[in-house]
C-alpha cells in the first residue's frame, strides 16, 4: 500500500510501521536534509507542491491513503482536491486548524455548517480524532489544531440525478447566508423565482428556510426537483 505523507517524525513513524511511503515537501532545503537521513532511506522524498502534485500518475491506479500535517493556509483546497479525485485516497488522517475541522464535521443548523461540510460529507465519513492546544507546539501557533480522519464512502452519501445542478444548489444555498433559501438561490442561480418556489414545494421545503438547515438528502431532493423543471 502506498501512503502519501508529510515529512519528519511522521515519515519515520510510518516507515517503522512498515508503510511503503512517499513524502511530499515543497521546501528544497528540507528535502535535501530528509534525503540525507539514513533512517528515512526507505522513503521516497519528493520535492513538490501538494496543491499541484500529480497524484493520479503517482498512484498509478493503486489504492493509497494520506497522512500528514498540512500547511494550514492550503489545507482545505488540498483536501478538496484529494476527495474529489476519481481514484483518490481511500482515507486521510490530517492535522488542520480546529475551525476547519469544525466545518468538516458540522451538522445542519449549526453556524459551522456550510458548503465545505456538504462537500466533505458527500464523499467521506468524517471523525475528529483529537485537538491540540497551541502550547503543544514550538513555536506556538495562534490557533488550536485538530487531527481528523476522513474515510471514503463506498458510495456517495446521496445520488442526485444531475450532480452539476446538485453542486450549484449547494453553493447557491450558502451564497447569501442571511437570506432565505428561496432568495439566496434566486440571486445565485440562473433560475427564476417561480421555478425555485415550485421545486421547494415539491421537495417539501419551506422557502423561508435558510441553507444551513438542509441536510444532504434535502439538497439532493431539491436539485432533482429543479432538474425536472
Amino acid at each position: 500500500m502506498e501512503i502519501g505523507a508529510g515529512t519528519g517524525a511522521l515519515t519515520l513513524t510510518l516507515l517503522q510501521a512498515g508503510a511503503q511511503l512517499t513524502a511530499i515537501e515543497i521546501d528544497p532545503q528540507l528535502v535535501a536534509h530528509l534525503r540525507g537521513r539514513k533512517d528515512l532511506a526507505a522513503a521516497q522524498i519528493v520535492q513538490a507542491d501538494g496543491l499541484t502534485f500529480d497524484y493520479a500518475s503517482w498512484a498509478g491506479g493503486r489504492p493509497w491513503i494520506v497522512a500528514g500535517n498540512l500547511p494550514y493556509n492550503v489545507a482545505t483546497p488540498i483536501i478538496l482536491r484529494l476527495i474529489e479525485m476519481e481514484r483518490g485516497p481511500q482515507a486521510l488522517t490530517v492535522m488542520v486548524q480546529k475551525d476547519v475541522a469544525d466545518r468538516f464535521v458540522a451538522r445542519p443548523g449549526t453556524p459551522e455548517y456550510g458548503s465545505l461540510s456538504v462537500a466533505v460529507q458527500y464523499a467521506m465519513q468524517v471523525e475528529r480524532a483529537f485537538t491540540l492546544a497551541p502550547g503543544s507546539f514550538f513555536p506556538k501557533p495562534k490557533v488550536h489544531s485538530t487531527v481528523v480522519r476522513l474515510s471514503r464512502r463506498c458510495e456517495p452519501a446521496v445520488h442526485p440525478r444531475d450532480p452539476a445542478i446538485f453542486w450549484k444548489v449547494v453553493r447557491g444555498a450558502f451564497a447569501y447566508r442571511r437570506k432565505t433559501l428561496a432568495n439566496s438561490l434566486m440571486l445565485a442561480l440562473d433560475f427564476d423565482r417561480e421555478r425555485i418556489l415550485r421545486a421547494l414545494e415539491s421537495s417539501n421545503l419551506s422557502p423561508e428556510l435558510r441553507g444551513e438547515r438542509l441536510d444532504l438528502g434535502d439538497f439532493a431532493r431539491l436539485a432533482d426537483a429543479l432538474a425536472e423543471e
